[in-house]
């Protein structure tokens, strides 16, 4: 959804809004779903992106309000499922279907702050996927540096690294048929500078208005440190906003790429897993403009940084409190939970100096023999019956347009499927990687 404000604005000045001066929460598969979003923009994150959803699987949804939440929700379609899926689906009632929400938006929070990014490899696709969500997102942005198996296979993410005019004719045609909300991409460095500026200048010729890029390159494991000095001049040969991506678990991190990149913007991935809190230790916070004098408030001061980060065991409890507001899928609550308990991705030179320490007890293991989500509440001593849902009062709910939700349908978090061993044996999962995404192809 987006304000009047916003929409008076121009796409260029929409894209300067967005990208400029901001720190943004990254794109993560499974974690960057309702539950994470809302807490990062909770701790003062500016933007915050959805995970990447593969072109083809919002064309599959239908768009739904949910006016116990607040929401506005992408539930797929019961006609792309099989007969067998739905008698699955189906609930003690032969007329309710338990249908999963693809995407779930809160209008309230995420207003002017949602990009919502897109799995692509097709512009046609790109397109159908981008005009479905145009009215409730702030921007879109597209794909390019995703390395797995499955993306790549597909022809996107960082296939599309390779293939420049296909990337370019992705971004030229979103720009000629989204004329309210702008388009970016995220990419990684390819092989050397001079290709990854003639890529990146590609881009800003097809339309691009903002191009953010993950300091590794697409063959580079997450434990590789990212390759902040190869920033530099890939950011200033570019005019439009870049954001830059990599590394940053620190205050004293964030500045100095920043510093070193000259880039317009910043974003945190893993980091921001590590501990969302992070948002919170902005030197200079969001100012705020008095109604009537116009004058803004000073923000905190660096000095504040050690009271403004929070401890790791307090931000799981607000992230699971959140994840009840937004009835998230326990399985998936279950991996963001694990992962910010885990340091199994985070550059080798920084493991020393990310501490895993939770005064209760709690491990992954103890996190991983949870099998619902008040199992998980009472693991971290969170009292579900003190988390409100949704949108709380009727007085804040925000007036959406379009159909509500049928009696006869309910919905659930889209179900996220993976393996305990992927947090208890890291390596040996590791090792196994390739073979089990062979299998999902």
């Amino acid at each position: 959804m987006q304000s009047a404000n916003y929409v008076s604005l121009s796409i260029e000045e929409k894209a300067q809004f967005l990208f400029v001066n901001k720190e943004i929460l990254a794109p993560m598969v499974r974690a960057s779903t309702t539950p994470l979003r809302t807490l990062a923009l909770k701790y003062n994150a500016d933007v915050v992106y959805s995970e990447e959803i593969v072109d083809r699987s919002i064309c599959d949804c239908e768009r739904r309000i949910n006016n116990t939440l607040g929401t506005i929700d992408y539930v797929r379609k019961a006609s792309s499922f099989s007969e067998k899926q739905l008698r699955k689906m189906g609930s003690h009632s032969s007329s309710e279907l338990n249908l999963p929400v693809v995407v779930r938006v809160v209008p309230k929070l995420e207003c002017d702050k949602l990009v919502f990014q897109i799995g692509t490899g097709d512009p046609i696709l790109a397109l159908e996927a981008a005009q479905a969500v145009e009215p409730d997102v702030a921007a879109i942005d597209i794909n390019m540096g995703c390395p797995k198996k499955f993306s790549v296979c597909g022809g996107m993410g960082s296939a599309l690294l390779k293939d420049t005019n296909r990337a370019c004719d992705i971004i030229k045609l979103l720009r000629r048929n989204i004329s309210t909300i702008p388009i970016s991409a995220k990419i990684r460095l390819l092989k050397d500078t001079h290709s990854t500026i003639d890529f990146v200048k590609a881009l800003e010729y097809a339309g691009v208005n903002a191009i953010t890029i993950h300091a590794r390159e697409v063959e580079d494991d997450s434990t590789k440190p990212a390759s902040w000095d190869r920033l530099g001049n890939i950011v200033s040969s570019l005019s439009v906003p870049t954001i830059v991506n990599g590394d940053m678990y620190t205050r004293e991190d964030i500045s100095a790429l920043k510093a070193k990149s000259g880039a317009d913007s910043i974003m945190l991935a893993r980091p921001a897993l590590y501990n969302t809190s992070i948002f919170r230790t902005r030197a200079q916070k969001h100012s705020e403009d008095n109604t009537e004098s116009g004058k803004r408030k000073s923000g905190s001061s660096a000095d504040d940084y050690p009271n403004l980060l929070l401890t790791k065991d307090a931000v799981i409890q607000d992230y699971l409190r959140e994840a009840i507001r937004w009835e998230a899928n326990p399985q998936n609550v279950k991996y963001v939970v694990c992962e910010m308990m885990s340091n199994r991705r985070a550059p080798i030179n920084r493991v020393i100096s990310l501490p895993q320490n939770f005064p209760q007890g709690q491990t992954i293991a103890s996190v991983c023999a949870c099998k619902t989500l008040p199992a998980l509440c009472k693991l971290w001593d969170v009292n579900m019956n003190l988390c409100g849902k949704g949108i709380a009062t009727s007085d804040q709910r925000v007036q959406i347009s379009g159909s509500a939700l049928s009696k006869s349908i309910q919905v659930t978090a889209t179900e996220q499927t993976y393996s305990d061993s992927y947090f208890l044996e890291p390596e040996k999962f590791r090792r196994q990687r390739p073979r089990i995404e062979e299998n999902n192809l």
